[in-house]
């Protein structure tokens, strides 16, 4: 294990340098009970199986759903999530389309509540909180359960480093609620690049790696590198100080107020406490799979930055480290099934969060 961690942290200093200058599991019994229960209780209220929203670069807004059993759909914005208006609808579509919505006005954030003629509505947003400052900001929420649930938006953010925002985005950050904040970054790391946060909000240092310095890391090989990664995933499963960190961030999501936890590039650290709440909500792994992976589409424009400044040869060695894959996660996953059998032994046995911690968790960030 500490040859591992070790791996693990100089491949975080790499990429945190360059950034700054599939076994399937067994179900989950606690999840299924839950899953179940609800089941036969909501039978589905809310009747939406996809939804997204999405930001243009000109203020517009492109709007996709489905909702097999709905005929038609109404959609009202809001800047307040918990209060849309319904006075004038902004678009409207059959049970399963796609639609633009232009002429809103500048906002910190704009929320949009699909009203079906048949069933619960259901509020989504743009995942993305389009910071230059921090490109992998973004909701953790806004994806449906195996359950037909979904995850609250506006609750869970996750990030990259936090040292550059700007005083517009911390007023923006404020505004939004985000009350507790998660460093998963070793010290030296947040020496080197201090968070800004929001007024109001807390702090916790929690050091996934539990070593106060990354330390230098050398590759000969993207297989190399690739490996490494691999290798790091399964520190984030069974280190003490992994689980430490994530029991932390787990725990608070099922507190009042938003909560946001980040690392240096929001992806490796973050990644698995992203897969990790997911996971514990009960969202499919495919979906878990491509929220972890959208990192790899948030930090293209950084990572070829990066990329740009390197020697040729070696900028295919170089490229695992920045990258999110599949395999990297997988071996996280693998790692719970070889330490706890489930991924429900591993919120219990590994993070130490009984049924009743996880069913108020799920009370307090699903709908439907």
């Amino acid at each position: 294990m500490t040859t591992t961690r070790t791996r693990f942290a100089v491949a975080v200093a790499l990429t945190g340098a360059l950034t700054l200058g599939t076994t399937a599991l067994a179900t989950s019994p606690a999840l299924a009970d839950s899953a179940g229960h609800h089941a036969q209780q909501s039978a589905h209220r809310i009747p939406f199986t996809a939804a997204t929203v999405t930001q243009r670069a000109d203020g517009t807004f492109t709007l996709t759903w489905a909702a097999p059993t709905a005929r038609r759909v109404t959609v009202y914005a809001g800047t307040d999530r918990d209060a849309i208006r319904h006075r004038t609808a902004v678009a409207r579509g059959a049970g399963s389309a796609t639609v633009t919505v232009s002429g809103l006005a500048a906002a910190d954030r704009w929320y949009f509540e699909l009203v079906p003629d048949r069933g619960e509505s259901l509020t989504v947003a743009d995942r993305s909180l389009h910071l230059a400052s921090a490109p992998n900001f973004r909701d953790a929420g806004g994806y449906r359960t195996a359950d037909g649930r979904w995850v609250k938006m506006g609750e869970v953010y996750r990030s990259d480093d936090l040292s550059k925002l700007t005083d517009a985005d911390l007023a923006k950050l404020q505004r939004l609620g985000i009350r507790q904040v998660f460093d998963l970054r070793t010290p030296a790391e947040q020496k080197a690049a201090p968070d800004r946060v929001p007024a109001g909000a807390t702090v916790t240092s929690a050091n996934v790696l539990g070593v106060e310095d990354t330390g230098a890391f050398n590759v000969t090989s993207p297989q190399a590198a690739v490996q490494a990664m691999i290798d790091a995933e399964k520190v984030m499963v069974s280190a003490a100080s992994a689980k430490s960190a994530y029991r932390g961030v787990l725990r608070a999501a099922d507190d009042r107020g938003a909560v946001l936890f980040h690392c240096t590039a929001g992806k490796d650290r973050t990644g698995w406490a992203g897969a990790s709440l997911l996971t514990a909500l009960g969202v499919p792994k495919a979906t878990v799979e491509a929220d972890y992976l959208a990192s790899n589409d948030y930090r293209a424009a950084a990572n070829a930055a990066v990329l740009s400044h390197l020697p040729a040869s070696y900028q295919a060695i170089y490229k695992p480290l920045l990258d999110v894959r599949p395999e990297y996660l997988n071996s996280g996953y693998d790692e719970v099934t070889a330490k706890y059998g489930t991924f429900d032994r591993y919120l219990k046995n590994g993070l130490g969060l009984d049924r009743t911690e996880l069913r108020h968790l799920q009370d307090r960030l699903l709908v439907g």
